[in-house]
């Protein structure tokens, strides 16, 4: 029993060294990819904070791996405050318009 237990783990833990290898990513690959949460990814998305494809003709978002990872190694701010504060600033200007 123990083995097989072992390997159902060792079979996921390539699964999802696996699915890093793709170069177009979902929200839920980028979740697994990035260790952000979805909530924070869906924030960063309708701020347009993150790089993401721009196809208008499809609603669900995409990520390209490459583009993502240059991103991250820019140091952008992800803090909750700072994103709290954007999410603000885009709110007022709506209003406004």
């Amino acid at each position: 029993m123990e083995t097989e237990n072992d390997m159902v783990a060792l079979l996921k833990d390539i699964k999802g060294l696996l699915s890093y290898q793709k170069k177009v990513m979902n929200v839920d690959d980028l979740v697994a990819y990035t260790g952000l949460s979805k909530s924070k990814i869906y924030k960063l998305t309708q701020l347009k904070l993150i790089p993401m494809g721009g196809n208008k003709h499809i609603r669900q978002k995409f990520f390209d791996r490459d583009i993502i990872d240059a991103w991250l190694l820019g140091e952008p701010n992800l803090s909750d405050d700072h994103l709290e504060r954007e999410f603000d600033k885009q709110l007022s200007r709506n209003r406004r318009q």
